[in-house]
């Protein structure tokens, strides 16, 4: 082969992979994907952060009781005949539960009334007595007979100085004075005697006759007590002693419980810094109604966490401190006019015990959990997103009171927390109302129960 022939094979073949890699180039060049388009903002709902006097409230663990409890007793020994009630319902003061047989009791005041009679006999036979006017009557004739000693002894003592009759005659005179004189005193003694015993008399008789109508009055009583009347308006419970059996003193005496139930006591425990909290409360309650007494107004929680449909109010507390607790028992009352009420029940009682004035409020859709914080993501104005740590104190209504992180008039994401991060920037959609639902609770509705 010659020269001319090798070159232009040698040139053949160094071109080729030339023209290939050109094309293989334009191919891969129309294929390559375009730039990715930036992502779009996430869009998230805010709501404001506002300021607000919030009403600071606890929930204690409470139990009711009743006002009133009154146990029914047999006060007297008898068989019991009759029971005119229904258990466990309603029952007025004066209704009759109980009859008890009456017949010895009965007896036992026809036999006070003889001798309340024969002891009103004798007082007026003691009253009529005549021996102090026949004493008085001796003694009006002891006295004449002592007059008409002293004359004779008067007209005979000149007569016998001159001789004129004998002085044997003025003698007997003398001596009849002196007689008559003697029995003047002792006419006159049976008188002071007779007027004392004749008061004796009727001072004992009319004793006999006080003791004999205080046996009329008791044997009254205990007949009476045959008859067992409801001692208060209330709820009855079960009896405790059936038809038939012996009941007072040596029988069963306790026949059944009776308690009021309207109006209704609850009792709850507070700690003595929440207990000031309450005076203060109701000396400016009292300041502002000028002088009334009603109490702090509280609210009622049923077992069911239902709220009980009336509005009760403190109105006293126990003595003292308890020392083993620090605590002190308060007393509330509600009105229980459909007796849903029963003492015993328990439940929770949620009071007002002070006021923080112009809080800070967030709502409880934009706190979130992280590493044992609470955070909440704020947007500014630029509509980006920043990360807030805040420590929140109080619930009031759907809102948190925050004690720090937040002043008021910040923007907080309450949906779409997920797709935020902070430095981002989202779009933000309709602002969601910060006010309080109509009826919102107080701060610390659902604060953790006080001890109970």
């Amino acid at each position: 082969m010659s020269t001319c022939c090798r070159a232009l094979i040698l040139a053949l073949a160094l071109a080729a992979p030339l023209g290939l890699s050109a094309c293989s180039r334009e191919a891969l060049a129309a294929e390559e994907p375009e730039a990715p388009k930036a992502p779009p903002k996430p869009l998230v709902v805010v709501a404001d952060v506002t300021r607000d006097d919030v009403p600071v409230v606890r929930t204690y663990v409470a139990r009711t009781e009743a006002r009133d409890t009154v146990v029914v007793e047999a006060r007297v020994e008898a068989i019991l005949e009759e029971m005119d009630f229904e258990e466990g319902r309603r029952v007025s003061q004066g209704d009759v539960l109980y009859r008890l047989d009456k017949r010895t009791y009965e007896a036992n005041l026809s036999a006070a009334q003889a001798r309340q009679a024969k002891a009103e006999a004798d007082l007026k036979l003691a009253n009529e007595q005549v021996s102090v006017r026949a004493a008085e009557a001796a003694v009006d004739k002891a006295v004449a007979a002592l007059g008409k000693a002293q004359q004779d002894v008067a007209r005979l003592r000149p007569l016998a100085e001159q001789d004129a009759v004998p002085r044997q005659d003025l003698d007997t005179a003398v001596a009849a004075e002196e007689v008559a004189a003697a029995d003047l005193a002792a006419r006159q003694a049976d008188l002071e005697n007779s007027r004392i015993m004749e008061e004796v008399a009727v001072l004992q008789a009319e004793a006999e006759l006080q003791g004999a109508q205080a046996d009329v009055a008791l044997a009254q009583l205990d007949l009476d007590y045959c008859t067992i009347e409801c001692p208060i308006d209330g709820l009855i419970g079960r009896t405790m002693v059936d038809v038939g059996n012996l009941v007072g003193r040596g029988g069963s005496s306790e026949l059944v419980t009776v308690s009021s139930i309207d109006p209704m006591r609850v009792t709850m425990a507070i700690s003595e810094a929440e207990f000031l909290n309450f005076q203060r409360q109701d000396r400016d309650r009292r300041d502002e109604r000028n002088g009334d007494e009603e109490g702090t107004p509280v609210t009622l929680l049923q077992a069911d966490d239902s709220e009980y449909e009336y509005e009760g109010h403190i109105v006293t507390a126990e003595r003292a401190v308890a020392v083993e607790t620090g605590t002190l028992q308060l007393v509330a009352e509600f009105p229980n006019p459909e007796g849903i009420l029963r003492p015993g029940q328990f439940g929770r009682i949620r009071a007002s015990v002070g006021l923080l004035e112009d809080a800070v409020l967030v709502p409880q859709r934009a706190v979130m959990e992280q590493q044992s914080a609470k955070v909440v993501y704020v947007v500014d104005d630029a509509d980006k997103v920043s990360l807030r740590t805040v420590t929140v104190s109080e619930r009031f209504g759907d809102k948190f009171v925050v004690l720090d992180g937040l002043d008021g008039g910040e923007r907080v994401v309450i949906e779409g927390q997920l797709k935020a991060r902070p430095g981002m920037t989202v779009q933000v959609g309709d602002a969601v109302s910060a006010e309080p639902d109509a009826g919102g609770g107080a701060a610390g509705d659902d604060a953790t129960d006080g001890d109970g």
